[in-house]
């Protein structure tokens, strides 16, 4: 006997009467040609989103055998503890299931063999395009790709061997430091030293926001000290401890404060209240962004990344491979609470 269930499953016929189109277009919406096809995003996100509103689900085992084709696609990320992070996942989860393709998220902890390891097991299930965010080195990941036949980018992180999106964060960070120093202005310090904590040197995003630091200090005419840069790491207790360690050459707190993550924040924040300081007590930019914490401390300055538009950008060049290995889109991120 049959099933009213499987009696009653939607088609793609089904699906082009629901959209008033043809099931050519609805089939290159669901398999992720419509760009090539140059049907209209509005129409691609009517189809989608009856898709999912209709149940209709495609089989995939049956697509992979007959294209070649497996509909999952898989994405490594550092840490599942912050809200950026956090964030990208599920952007990145939702977009796939609009898409009809199945995403795989795997956490490598910043640890480049876990994160050849995580890569290895979704080539051995044949996704069809691998997002590295964050990687410690993209460019492993890419030739891994390269060598199984398989489209990767780089999110977050660039590379030099697939397309890479990530913030504008040399940009970023000179409007957040002229952010901190706008405030500053308005209190009269009676110094301008602002402390540039958190991140690791030897990664792309902290060599431009420090770029962008220091550069928007040389717009206000004022010098950096090598001695106010402390990339100590994302860690808390390592931004904790170089905290500590910086204070013992100081009398009194610095005026300001550019934090290179909220992870970092944590372990700023700690050290502040085991030494009987607020946050309040100097004025705090953070490149990174958490509502509650905004909500917590009305008059931290914070870098918001545009996680949707970052996310939009991964899929259109998934959509529209670029042939440009070295091709780089820079995403604005927004300043908050100024």
């Amino acid at each position: 006997m049959v099933s009213d269930s499987s009696a009653k499953r939607l088609t793609i016929y089904d699906l082009a009467r629901l959209a008033e189109t043809s099931p050519s277009t609805v089939s290159a919406v669901l398999n992720g040609t419509w760009q090539r096809r140059r049907i209209s995003k509005k129409l691609a996100n009517k189809i989608l989103s009856l898709a999912q509103s209709e149940g209709y689900s495609a089989n995939m085992q049956a697509r992979a055998l007959r294209r070649e084709r497996s509909g999952i696609i898989g994405m490594i990320l550092p840490l599942y503890d912050n809200r950026y992070f956090s964030s990208i996942a599920q952007h990145f989860e939702a977009q796939a299931r609009r898409r009809g393709l199945f995403a795989i998220v795997a956490c490598t902890n910043r640890d480049p063999t876990q994160e050849r390891e995580a890569a290895r097991m979704m080539l051995a299930y044949r996704v069809e395009c691998l997002v590295s965010t964050g990687a410690t080195d993209p460019d492993t990941i890419s030739a891994m790709c390269d060598e199984s036949g398989v489209a990767s980018i780089n999110l977050d992180l660039p590379g030099g061997k697939a397309p890479s999106i990530i913030s504008n964060n040399r940009e970023g960070a000179q409007k957040l430091t002229h952010a901190i120093l706008d405030q500053l202005a308005s209190l009269t310090p009676s110094d301008n030293t602002i402390l540039f904590i958190g991140g690791r040197a030897e990664d792309h995003n902290t060599r431009e926001r420090i770029a962008g630091f220091t550069q928007a200090r040389a717009e206000r005419g004022l010098s950096t000290s090598e001695a106010d840069i402390i990339p100590c790491d994302y860690a808390a207790d390592k931004a904790q401890v170089a905290l500590e360690a910086y204070m013992r050459h100081r009398t009194a707190l610095p005026s300001a404060m550019f934090v290179n993550s909220t992870i970092s924040l944590e372990g700023i924040v700690r050290w502040l209240q085991r030494g009987g300081y607020q946050l309040d007590d100097m004025i705090v930019g953070c490149f990174d962004w958490d509502p509650l914490a905004a909500a917590f401390h009305p008059h931290l300055i914070m870098a918001r990344q545009n996680v949707g538009e970052m996310i939009d950008h991964v899929f259109e060049v998934m959509d529209t491979p670029s042939p440009d290995a070295s091709l780089l889109i820079e995403v604005q991120p927004d300043i908050m609470g100024v």
